[in-house]
């Protein structure tokens, strides 16, 4: 593959051109109650530092078939929903150019859901040595099967990119299969100078099928005349949605970058939820250290009305409360750095304290009795090539 690369790259005619890249990083924590992980992962990390939750490798391959047409397709080394690296295609699409202002794509394309959707997980791209738990774990979606189309245009010295995409796709996670219909996101995002503002919007019908836990509760209750109480909980065709507003500052030395997210659905399962974080960094030199505060709660109701309040049945009233609080509800302070070491390759070190409220947070597989704040150190060197 390298070889390749190399004599793409070495020919400014070729039509092909592939890049990569990926994050080598180290993660541990200081409690052995419960694990560390990013969105979607099946076992994290506790006292033991460990490669699987930080660490990534990427190849994405574009051929160029004439001025408007090209093919891309990337594919992604990690961990997720099992606790093994395994391989995903993330993109697949065809893109047209249709003029200098507008393009579409037909196919697997990333999901305009966050600032850095496109590159979150390009460690290299980003400042920080992860997008924080809080505010990424509302959405895991990542990419969509579909299409979508791209707009670029200038208002005075402000250029503006909207973005309107429409499709299907599917979340693995460990014990169910979410599937996602009616996939419809908007995007839009003004830059003027040093700065960049973001607003999106992300709006679907959800079903999840496979869930056992979900599907005996819902099955259960109805059973027994809680009609309401699964209705609830249901997820089948539940209407959701995903509001952002984004904020990127790259002047002289000052780095600022700050996103705020509001999640909304027809089913307790899937709780709304409100969560934002704000990172300040400080250029010195080829060093860049930075702060970051980030918070997640929850709005919507921890408990299901109309469960049973006594005898044999409280089993479901525990179930279905369960689900309707299982969303993270948390706040972390972090301070890091990150150097350049590399044109094209940096290192970085982050501390976290993370601190749980009313339940696990982020936090999984805990033990009975686990609560925070739990700090959370990891070091990472992310490249490009």
């Amino acid at each position: 593959m390298s070889v390749a690369a190399s004599a793409a790259w070495a020919d400014d005619s070729s039509n092909v051109t592939i890049s990569g890249f990926g994050t080598a990083a180290l993660t541990r924590t200081n409690t052995s109650d419960a694990e560390f992980a990013r969105p979607n992962q099946a076992a994290g990390v506790t006292t033991d530092a460990k490669t699987g939750v930080d660490s990534n490798f990427g190849i994405q391959v574009t051929a160029k078939a004439t001025d408007w047409l090209s093919f891309t397709g990337q594919g992604l080394v990690r961990k997720n929903v099992t606790d093994n690296f395994g391989a995903e295609l993330t993109w697949a699409f065809a893109k047209a150019k249709v003029n200098d202002q507008l393009s579409v794509r037909v196919g697997r394309m990333g999901l305009p859901v966050y600032m850095i959707s496109d590159y979150r997980n390009v460690g290299y791209a980003n400042t920080m040595l992860r997008p924080p738990v809080e505010m990424y774990t509302q959405v895991i979606l990542e990419s969509i099967d579909g299409i979508d189309g791209t707009y670029q245009t200038s208002v005075g010295e402000t250029n503006v990119t909207a973005q309107l995409a429409y499709g299907v796709t599917e979340s693995e996670s460990p014990g169910y299969k979410a599937k996602f219909k009616k996939l419809s996101s908007f995007n839009i995002a003004l830059e003027n100078g040093p700065f960049t503002v973001r607003l999106g919007r992300v709006d679907t019908n959800v079903s999840v099928d496979n869930s056992v836990n979900l599907n005996t509760l819902v099955s259960g209750l109805n059973k027994y005349g809680y009609t309401s109480a699964a209705n609830a909980i249901a997820v089948q065709d539940t209407k959701a949605s995903f509001t952002s507003l984004g904020l990127g500052v790259d002047w002289k030395n000052v780095v600022v970058q700050a996103e705020y997210g509001k999640r909304k659905s027809g089913s307790l399962s899937v709780a709304d939820t409100t969560s934002w974080y704000t990172m300040f960094g400080y250029r010195v030199g080829s060093f860049l250290p930075y702060v970051v505060h980030a918070s997640a709660k929850q709005d919507s109701a921890r408990t299901v009305a109309g469960t049973p309040t006594a005898g044999p049945l409280l089993a479901y009233t525990a179930g279905a409360n369960a689900l309707a609080s299982a969303s993270p509800i948390q706040t972390s302070n972090s301070i890091g750095v990150r150097w350049d070491f590399h044109k094209s390759a940096a290192l970085k070190v982050q501390f976290d304290r993370m601190s749980p409220d009313n339940g696990n947070g982020v936090f999984i597989n805990a033990k009975p009795g686990f609560k925070g704040p739990v700090n959370v150190l990891a070091a990472a060197v992310d490249f490009v090539f």
